[in-house]
């Protein structure tokens, strides 16, 4: 017998109410199985189990709140130990299963007959908004689909109601608790460099060229898979700090700010974004967005960042300092693109640039090893075709 435990979902939680159960007393669990939606002062995250076996007991009824560490079931998992195998028999040939977090091949692609006209800064204005450009009818030239066309069908849509909704007072209470105490506690070192996104700009501009609008890639897959990459170098920036000492973590879970809508924001996990190509990225981001604004972010996925990523796109700030999530020891910041005068090919050409930002941990890390940590996340989107 095993105790489903109240996890806790970040620094800042100390206690959580039950919002709904999804599985009953009897029930079989496996590993991995969503059982319960939690509320926290961030929002409802669904809960998994960890084992596998029966629901045997619930201790924790719907609308009860319980401290972080408290027991709110019990699991039997003797009850899932299986029953003798039946004797073997010929089975036809089925097709392999795919594993849960892999993600699938690509949709087939469109005919060109069956492409629409749209500007580029239409289609990635589409893939922000989540916008399906082949119901839309243009009114730019030739009925190309211009940017107007986008938002104006984003307005019309529905916003997806989400599960349950938040209170964002509650939440900018978490977030400021949680960075009050970043302040206080960890002693911050801040470094910043200017990154040419000229190469990165003009590869992905090519690559879209033959894509069709659906699987376009956006440049928050890039900036993903560069710091994924980068720290797999410099892996004294991902981890944790514990009991007064540096635990570097092997995985690389990029927890990716999400702004949500009503305000507030979350960081939820990218695991392993240093094994997953940009499509791989591209899809998780899209997913990771859409699930935090509707209430279906994991709390496993809250609890498994080893570094965090704040990107402000293309109409933010220039640039951003972050400030750590306890217990990581650094926050990545990218500020909006901006067009400047810089020497490339032997001239003074105008090309885009970003302004990288590093807030590190003091205690775990110094300057020098945060300046290899930008700097290889510079050569990385150096050679997009390598990412």
């Amino acid at each position: 017998m095993s105790d489903f435990l109240m996890p806790s979902l970040g620094a800042d939680m100390e206690k959580g109410t039950v919002v709904e159960w999804l599985k009953k007393p009897g029930d079989r669990v496996e590993r991995g199985d969503v059982v319960a939606v939690v509320e926290t002062q961030k929002g409802a995250f669904e809960i998994e189990v960890f084992e596998q076996g029966v629901l045997s007991e619930i201790l924790v009824p719907v609308g009860t709140e319980a401290p972080v560490g408290a027991i709110l079931a019990r699991i039997d998992e003797a009850a899932a130990k299986p029953a003798a195998a039946p004797p073997a028999v010929e089975r036809p040939a089925t097709q392999p299963v795919i594993p849960r977090r892999e993600v699938p091949a690509p949709a087939p692609a469109l005919a060109p007959a069956g492409r629409p006209r749209i500007s580029p800064a239409a289609a990635r204005r589409a893939a922000e908004l989540g916008v399906d450009v082949r119901s839309l009818s243009g009114s730019g030239p030739q009925g190309a689909i211009a940017i107007a066309d986008v938002e104006a069908a984003a307005a019309r849509a529905p916003i997806p109601t989400p599960r349950r909704g938040f209170d964002p007072a509650a939440m900018r209470q978490a977030i400021a608790t949680a960075m009050a105490r970043s302040k206080r506690e960890i002693p911050h070192y801040y470094l910043s460099l200017p990154i040419d996104l000229g190469r990165a700009t003009e590869w992905l501009t090519e690559e879209n060229n033959r894509r069709d609008v659906e699987r376009r890639l956006l440049p928050a897959a890039l900036l993903l898979k560069a710091v994924a990459l980068a720290l797999h170098e410099v892996p004294q920036l991902n981890g944790f700090w514990i009991d007064g000492a540096a635990r570097l973590s092997q995985a690389i879970h990029v927890g990716w700010a999400i702004s949500l809508r009503g305000g507030g924001l979350m960081a939820p996990a990218i695991r392993d974004a240093d094994r997953l190509t940009l499509d791989q990225a591209m899809a998780a981001l899209r997913d990771l967005v859409t699930r935090a604004r509707t209430a279906h972010i994991r709390g496993s996925e809250m609890m498994d960042p080893t570094v965090t990523v704040t990107s402000l796109g293309e109409r933010g700030a220039d640039s951003v300092l972050g400030v750590i999530y306890p217990p990581q020891l650094a926050i990545i910041g990218f500020g909006a693109p901006r067009v400047t005068a810089s020497f490339a090919d032997g001239g003074i050409r105008p090309r885009p640039v970003v302004q990288a930002t590093l807030a590190a941990d003091h205690r775990a890390s110094d300057g020098a090893v945060g300046s290899r940590l930008l700097a290889a996340i510079d050569q990385h989107l150096q050679k997009p075709e390598t990412l």
